[in-house]
């Protein structure tokens, strides 16, 4: 009989177990990409601002920005990297401390280089660290099951934070300058500093369990070379194997056809049609409200149906919704331009969780480093658009073009998708080679 007072044996136990530790994790890796999506708010924002303060241009702003997005996407297979050799909790908490860093000290700059250091620089190397490769990280390592639902619920993370701090950010410049936005969002990335250092994890056998879904606890298997080398190789890996490019080409025209397309010119674009701007806004602010849904639900089949299947539909629908956008913008929000944002909110970043799984399917355990080359692919395809849009609207005074153009690659995308073989038996093992067999 248990003593007065005292749970009975194994109770505290089943208590702890109760929730499993991936999930603390996960609700961390949350918080964390939430807090950094702060900074993606400000530049939309607090370009009129700059321009009038400093007279600066918005290429200058721009140039910062693209300096920027190169970064956040380069940053990824070497944030993985360091993961697997330093840990998460210290990468992520240097990362946060470079974003709330590059934040905070901009209220002190007064030339436009100091912008593009710590704007571009600073701030872009530290949302890339904690961009699709930590996602990638976090559901690889600490889910066996429900993967697909973790990895959508954490990439619509980031559009919730700019959700968040859109109206925040842009009340608070309006009443108080600025300077006092880019302290708040300093503050919010300092503030999930205390998080990671209380409850996030490396592995999930530094608590003695097993991923959640799985049965066996299996140590952390050490990297024979550097970080970087690391990273490196885990382009060598993937180059091998072709499905990657299949994965690295499908997810290039994915960033072509939403940050780079749709993201940057779908204003200007509703603009020639004689829409106003505030309902363009509004539009697209919608689209960054839908995403959040239909990330997780893509999450949600990513666990229930064949992710090249859902890249396939994905890919093919946004095609369609493209090709019919120029006939869709006019004047007003038709219920026509409706559907083309309902569907368009939905498929914004629903290719993610399935792209991750087939590379978790290809790649196992080297699947976060063999992602941030493919996530790298996504940036610099976005980048490519961002200025191509931009010339093909001057060379032919409307989008029309290049919107035919985004939608014939997505069509190639889909192409792609189908082209992904099944997984044969061995082919983790071979792709996931220790490094220091390689040549």
């Amino acid at each position: 009989m248990p003593l007065a007072g005292r749970p009975p044996v194994g109770h505290s136990d089943r208590v702890k177990t109760r929730i499993h530790w991936a999930w603390v994790v996960a609700a961390v890796s949350f918080v964390a990409i939430l807090g950094a999506a702060g900074f993606r708010s400000i530049p939309g924002v607090m370009m009129n601002p700059l321009h009038h303060e400093f007279g600066w241009s918005h290429g200058t702003v721009g140039l910062a920005m693209s300096v920027n997005m190169t970064l956040y996407g380069l940053t990824a297979p070497f944030a993985a990297a360091l993961m697997d050799r330093f840990g998460v909790r210290p990468v992520l908490t240097v990362s946060l401390l470079l974003i709330a860093t590059g934040s905070a000290v901009s209220t002190l700059m007064t030339a436009s280089w100091q912008l593009v250091l710590l704007w571009g620089v600073l701030v872009g190397i530290g949302t890339g660290s904690i961009s699709m490769g930590f996602v990638a990280t976090v559901a690889t390592r600490w889910f066996d099951a429900r993967r697909g639902l973790v990895t959508g619920v954490l990439t619509a993370a980031s559009a919730t934070g700019q959700l968040i701090f859109l109206p925040i950010v842009a009340a608070v410049t309006t009443s108080h300058g600025w300077r006092w936005a880019s302290l708040i969002v300093a503050a919010a990335a300092l503030a999930v500093v205390p998080l990671v250092a209380l409850f996030m994890r490396n592995y999930p056998s530094d608590r003695g369990l097993a991923p959640y879904g799985a049965d066996a606890v299996a140590p952390p298997t050490p990297l024979a070379t550097g970080s970087f080398t690391a990273a490196f190789d885990g382009l060598r890996i993937g180059s091998r194997v072709p499905a990657f490019w299949l994965l690295a080409g499908s997810f290039a025209i994915c960033g072509m056809t939403t940050n780079g397309l749709i993201g940057t010119h779908f204003i200007p674009a509703a603009n020639d049609h004689g829409m106003p701007t505030t309902v363009a806004a509004g539009l697209l602010a919608t689209i960054g409200v839908l995403d959040v849904a239909g990330t997780v639900f893509s999450g949600w089949l990513t666990d229930r149906v064949d992710p090249r299947l859902l890249l396939l539909v994905y890919y093919a629908g946004r095609g369609v919704s493209l090709l019919l956008l120029p006939s869709l913008l006019s004047p007003h929000a038709e219920p026509s331009t409706w559907v083309f944002v309902l569907f368009y909110g939905l498929d914004w970043v629903a290719t993610v969780p399935p792209t991750i799984v087939l590379c978790r399917e290809y790649f196992g355990d080297r699947s976060p480093v063999v992602f941030g080359w493919v996530f790298a692919s996504h940036q610099l395809g976005a980048a490519v658009a961002a200025a191509g849009a931009g010339w093909l609207r001057d060379l032919n005074g409307s989008y029309d073009v290049a919107f035919y153009l985004a939608a014939s690659l997505c069509f190639v995308a889909a192409a792609f998708s189908a082209g992904i073989r099944k997984v044969q038996v061995g082919t983790v093992e071979r792709a996931a080679v220790d490094t220091s067999a390689l040549p």
